[in-house]
Parts: C-alpha cells; structure tokens; sequence
C-alpha cells in the first residue's frame, strides 16, 4: 500500500491495483495504517476502511468503479460529433463536479464529455440514449475518446454496467484496477 497526498482538494479515494492499493487522502499515514492490516490486499477498497475515511473527511465514498486505460489514438474520430459550448445535460454536470476542463460532443443518440480528473489524467464518461443502445454507439463514443484527449485517457465504469464495460473494452481500454472516490456530501 501506497498513501500520498491528495491531488487536490476535490481528489480523495483509493485506487486498487493487482497486489497493491494507492490511498490518496490528506490524513495522517498512521490513522490510515492503523486501520489496515498488512497483507489485507482487499481492505483498502472495503466498506469498513471506506465508512471510517467518509466519517473522518467528512465526505461520502461513491461507487466501486472498474478503472480502464487506453493510449490516444491520431487522426479523427470514428463518428462525426458536434461540441457543445454549454450544456446542462446531467452527465455533463457530474462530469464538471469530478473534473476540470470538461469539454462535451455529441453524435446522434450520444453525449460524449472528456476532462481532467484524478491527478490530471484525462478522464472519459460516455452515454448513450435508450432507443440507440445495442447498435455500437457506445463503443464508438468511447473509442472517439482516444481521439480527443491528447494523452492516456481513462474511463471509471460500473462493473454492474456491462453494456459499459464492453464498450469500453471493445473500444481498446483495458483493465488496470479499481477506484472509488470520496466527495463532498451534497
């Protein structure tokens, strides 16, 4: 296990790799080790670590996310998109709450938004609406992605959304862990 200091003020959690976790909270070293046994491989990502970091921090631990990775890729997108200037759309405003420089782009059927997130990385949230699932649009927002960003872009998917996590995978992403971020409660 690794404990480092918060990225920002907004990035606390924990990103669980094979055999080692990152713990990235402005906590003392000694409270956080306190709580996790050596060895406890699983700990790290665990409710009961995670309540007492939440109640600690006085924030709210989100959802256990598959993290994935892919390399960016030249040339265009795979599908013509439209960026939006502005958008109130609700995936475009959580993605604003977990990263910055949050850019967003359409297709039919499709909202596409890529950011600045944990540590700087980029960071890709996809959507696609109802009546176009089922037909590769997912994939083909996610491998846009790899497009856009101007470097390693990475993507949180909820392992009980596999519709998701296929796309993603078939876009060219692959595994590398498993992060939950804690925010502020709203």
């Amino acid at each position: 296990m690794t404990i480092v200091a918060q990225p920002s003020a907004r990035d606390l959690g924990v990103i669980s790799f094979t055999a080692h976790a990152v713990v990235f909270a402005d906590v003392d070293h000694a409270w956080i080790r306190e709580r996790l046994r050596p060895g406890d491989l699983s700990a790290p990502l665990g409710p009961p670590f995670l309540q007492e970091l939440a109640a600690l921090t006085g924030r709210a631990a989100g959802s256990h996310d598959l993290l994935a990775a892919a390399t960016p890729l030249p040339g265009p997108a795979p599908l013509p998109l439209e960026e939006l200037r502005d958008s109130g759309h609700p995936r475009v405003e959580r993605a604003r709450r977990y990263r910055d420089d949050v850019r967003v782009w359409t297709a039919p059927g499709g909202l596409l938004t890529v950011g600045r997130g944990v540590g700087g990385r980029w960071e890709v949230a996809v959507e696609v609406k109802p009546g176009h699932r089922g037909r590769g649009l997912g994939r083909s927002l996610a491998a846009a992605a790899r497009h856009l960003a101007p470097g390693p872009v990475w993507a949180q998917v909820a392992p009980g959304n596999a519709a998701s996590v296929r796309a993603f995978l078939a876009a060219g992403y692959f595994p590398v862990g498993a992060e939950v971020l804690l925010s502020p409660e709203l």
